[in-house]
């Protein structure tokens, strides 16, 4: 088995170290009852956005309360300072910030019925709600009715208690939530019905199909005037049924209800195979069995309660999703929507990557091998039917959230760790060099340049670092498969980081133009960040570590740059996200950017701050209780965070195989792995005040290094750490101690850059040139004229474009640089009578009158946004003059609340004071056309003499009833106002 150098060389020091060492003392943990630590109402409350109903590891169903219609903080359908619920759903999303699922629901009723959520919806009690893995129960206070839940992995079972007199009914809402696209429900035999619910939301066109049968008999009493013994769908305009229990003195009715993504057929054999009769309490003792076989994998003793109840509350949330996407009869729905079979893999959906790559996949590497591959084996095939990996993939619908294509990370960590995905290695390099080189996303543009810039695409400081860090891992992944033209190629795509760090501030910075974008802010939240500011972002370069730490100005500087981080101040400004949440100085531990920082004290020499740090971070950021998460629980990666960081280590980088080293809370950890082996982790004098490592023991011999291998878990060594509670320990701290994530191969000079921002002139520029590297030479040449070595600052006359690179002996050179000067004759003043939001700028005041156009997105950042208001401003051209045309652009993304003018009025005049309208100019873009688009509104007034122009732009008032922010406000985006004299 070919593998790479560096992997050879860590790995192969782990197995002489377990081979050569004495044989360290063993014993073994033995199974125990571990889901009544678990709490599901963890998240449920404040921004964790989890829901409290029963699902199984990794399972198709998620049936759970909705208590909530939309909303933010209402994206899992359930809040816990909610009172009311609409009703029970067999699909939910666990942590997300997107709304989606909540589909097919069921709601008992009693003595009357009705199809309004707001009238068969009931209040009830958290006093009377039991939640743990696998079962929910809740009072119906309005109705006196007692709910029971339970699921298996594609199956959810009701069982109603009703405690007063009266008919008996069940609503059935498939309108609930989500958009519907196509509804409808059908009787397959006696009390047995199937139907389909096509939705959109986060989710273009999600396909769900369910069956769904009584224990007792039942009637649809709405709508009342369908043939039911008919083969055909009832598709009535508002899709929602109700049926009636036929014998009113039945006290209990129970309901299993199985869905698939593939056809109601698929439902059916889903419920007859999983559910095949009633028992509802044997199938709730197979889910709590299912869930404590899972919780087994990892055994902790010691520690506090609390932090028993936190870990293992942490493993459940880690084990939701992925989701099961393949009905029993192996059929399963791909990206491309079609229905497909497959007998080698479990397709699986729901994949959060941007969050997961991080810590969620690499703990599936310790405690889900055989899962790992399912999932790796639905991205190849996702690639193959849809055209590319999943970055967010919702129900078989490429969402477009997120960055990156963070597919790679998991495939490549789990191919060298040992998991492999046989016989797919071709098609798994092809489907990464395919994600990495779309055109899409500033792809382009980052392989042209080596980088993006503002100008070119948003968000591009992460998408810079983000893109770097998975190029390098294709890299890997390419040498390994033999491609030594693919390994160049993205070692040096992987090196974007240092075309984009600006060592004069020490921060990665968003570049414009060529030059460093002007006045940045490291805690300014905007579209140049995803998620984050640059604080949270400047320390992402988790497979070049050691150069940027020289880059950085070497170890101390590097430590002093960590430092404050932790210490400044927790104020942000700019973009209000509530993802930036859980702070401690500028780390923002509520979102992901921030995961892997505080573990990276060990790569400068300091491990102690990092084993302090980890533990304040697993003791303020966490705890038992419903508002126990500090931010959204993102699909497992909040918790496998914890769990990782609880065992006492973390992967910073997370596909190389290296575990840095923190401080482990429990007395004891026994991983049980799927191979048969039992890796032990013991904690010797471990305390709350015993948090720095004093030494370690690895199969009994010392070990001095501030990492340990996947290999030394996979063979099942023994790990022993000796706590202490002297924070002047030495150990991890020499260099030879360090894992050496440096690249030697295809190191890349950074790239120069200019240091004027400036982008338009009058008479003449001077353009200087820099970079960051003293030694590397700057070559030029203007408007692709003659290539020359720079020596001095440059002096254009004219409108140019100016190309730069930079060449270091011994290094690759750096690609080229682009920047255009504008010559412009005179400036113009402008006068805002509307306020722009701070966050949405586009530079300031000018930004309107700067001769430079937005692009195709706003997000870039020279679009100027006005919320909730009419855009009016008036136009100084200093000297009267005869106007040819007037012409002022707006986009429109109705995906983003931003919708076009009604219309837009222009109007003159000669001194500022006295205006005249020439013209309103309408358009025809309908407002529910989701496209990106730009629209020139323009007028050619005849005879028109003026100084000042007035544009006045009618916003087009609350976002309508199909829209997903129904009831909102909407933006106006506007740039430029040109205006061209004869």
């Amino acid at each position: 088995m070919e593998k790479l150098k560096f992997f050879v060389v860590v790995l192969l020091m782990g197995s002489l170290m377990v081979s050569c060492s004495k044989k360290a003392e063993r014993f073994e943990l033995q199974d125990e009852n571990l889901v009544g630590y678990v709490n599901p109402m963890v998240g449920t409350d404040v921004h964790g956005h989890t829901f409290p109903g029963p699902v199984m590891p990794f399972g198709m169903v998620q049936l759970s309360p909705d208590t909530r219609l939309d909303g933010w903080d209402g994206c899992s359908g359930y809040h816990f300072t909610d009172s009311e619920i609409y009703g029970f759903t067999h699909t939910h999303l666990s942590g997300t910030g997107c709304s989606d699922y909540g589909d097919v629901l069921l709601m008992p009723m009693c003595g009357k019925f009705s199809t309004d959520n707001k009238e068969y919806s009931s209040h009830f009690s958290h006093d009377t709600e039991v939640a743990e893995p696998g079962y929910y129960a809740v009072k119906l206070s309005d109705d006196d009715i007692d709910v029971e839940l339970t699921v298996s992995p594609r199956v959810g079972l009701h069982r109603y208690k009703f405690n007063r007199e009266g008919k008996r009914y069940i609503v059935l809402d498939l309108e609930h939530r989500d958009v519907v696209l196509e509804a409808g429900l059908r009787k397959h035999s006696d009390n047995c019905y199937t139907g389909v619910r096509r939705s959109y939301a986060w989710a273009d066109n999600q396909h769900l199909y369910f069956a769904m049968k009584f224990s007792t008999d039942v009637s649809i009493v709405e709508p009342a005037d369908f043939d039911w013994e008919s083969d055909s769908l009832c598709r009535p305009d508002k899709p929602v049924y109700v049926f009636e229990i036929a014998d009113s003195a039945v006290k209990e009715v129970l309901v299993k209800v199985a869905i698939s993504q593939v056809d109601e057929d698929g439902a059916l054999k889903n419920m007859e195979q999983e559910v095949p009769n009633w028992d509802f309490d044997a199938l709730r003792k197979d889910a709590s069995d299912a869930w404590n076989h899972e919780l087994n994998k990892i055994i902790v003793k010691g520690g506090s309660e609390e932090q028993r109840k936190v870990f293992y509350t942490a493993m459940y949330h880690s084990f939701v999703h992925p989701t099961l996407a393949q009905d029993v009869d192996r059929r399963y729905r791909g990206t491309d929507l079609k229905v497909h079979s497959s007998d080698d893999f479990t397709a699986y959906t729901v994949f959060s990557l941007w969050d997961t790559y991080r810590a969620a996949h690499p703990l599936y590497t310790i405690t889900q091998q055989a899962r790992s591959v399912d999932f790796i084996k639905t991205f190849i095939a996702e690639y193959s039917q849809g055209g590319r990996l999943p970055m967010w993939e919702l129900s078989s619908n490429y969402t477009g959230c997120m960055i990156g294509y963070h597919a790679v990370p998991p495939m490549v960590d789990a191919y060298f760790k040992g998991i492999k995905f046989k016989n797919l290695e071709s098609l798994a390099l092809e489907a990464m060099v395919a994600s990495a080189t779309a055109d899409e996303l500033g792809k382009r543009d980052f392989a042209r340049h080596g980088f993006m810039s503002v100008n070119e695409e948003h968000e591009s400081v992460s998408k810079n670092l983000e893109y770097g860090f998975d190029d390098w891992c294709i890299a890997q992944f390419a040498k390994s498969q033999g491609d030594k033209e693919k390994y160049r190629e993205y070692m040096i795509r992987s090196q974007a980081y240092k075309h984009i760090f600006d060592k004069s501030c020490g921060f990665m910075c968003p570049r414009q133009n060529g030059a460093w974008k002007e006045k940045f802010d490291p805690k300014e939240i905007d579209f140049n960040f995803t998620e984050a500011n640059s604080w949270q972002y400047s320390f992402y370069v988790p497979h070049d570590i050691l150069t940027f730490i020289d880059l950085m100005g070497g170890n101390e500087a590097f430590e002093a740059k960590l430092d404050e981080l932790f210490t400044t101040g927790s104020e942000t400004f700019g973009k209000d996200l509530k993802d930036i949440s859980g702070m401690i100085g500028q780390y923002a531990h509520g979102n992901e950017p921030s995961h892997h920082i505080a573990y990276m004290y060990n790569y400068c020499g300091k491990p102690a701050k990092t084993q302090k740090l980890a533990r304040q971070i697993m003791s303020e950021m966490y705890n038992s209780t419903p508002s126990g998460n500090c931010g959204n629980e993102d699909c497992g990666q909040m918790s496998a965070w914890y769990v990782l960081s609880a065992m006492g280590f973390y992967p910073v980088n997370p596909a190389n195989g290296v575990y840095d080293i923190g401080s482990p809370i429990f007395d004891t950890v026994q991983i049980n792995l799927e191979n048969g082996k039992k890796c032990l982790i013991v904690a010797h004098d471990n305390s709350p005040e015993n948090i720095y490592v004093a030494k370690m023991e690895i199969n009994g011999k010392p070990y001095t290094r501030s990492y340990i291998l996947h290999s030394d878990i996979a063979d099942g060594a023994r790990i022993d750490f000796y706590m202490t509670s002297d924070e002047n320990i030495t150990f991890g701290s020499k260099p030879e101690d360090i894992y050496q994530s440096r690249i030697e191969e295809f190191k890349v000079v950074p790239a120069p850059y200019a240091k004027t921002g400036v982008r338009t002139f009058h008479d003449s520029l001077k353009i200087e040139l820099a970079c960051i590297d003293d030694n590397a030479k700057i070559y030029y040449s203007i408007n692709n004229g003659e290539e020359k070595l720079y020596s001095e600052p440059l002096t254009i006359n004219e409108t140019s474009t100016l190309t730069f690179h930079s060449e270091c002996e011994g290094y690759e050179p750096s690609k080229p640089v682009e920047a255009k000067y504008i010559k412009i004759d005179r400036d113009r003043r402008i006068k805002l009578l509307s306020k722009y939001t701070p966050a949405y700028s586009a530079g300031g005041n000018d930004a309107l009158v700067d001769h430079l156009r937005g692009g195709n997105d706003f997000r870039t950042g020279e679009w100027q946004g006005y919320y909730a208001q009419d855009f009016e401003a008036v136009v100084d051209m200093v000297d009267v003059a005869d106007i040819k045309s007037i012409e002022t652009g707006f986009i429109q993304d109705v995906g983003s609340w931003i919708l076009l003018p009604k219309y837009v009025e222009f109007y003159t005049s000669t001194d500022g004071v006295n205006f005249k309208k020439i013209a309103t100019v309408n358009h025809n873009v309908a407002d529910n056309d989701y496209r990106q688009q730009i629209y020139n509104f323009r007028c050619e007034p005849a005879n028109c003499r003026a100084r000042y122009v007035k544009v006045f732009a009618k916003y087009y008032g609350k976002l309508p009833e199909w829209h997903i922010g129904a009831g909102g406000d909407t933006h106006l985006f506007v740039d430029e106002i040109e205006i061209v004299e004869k």
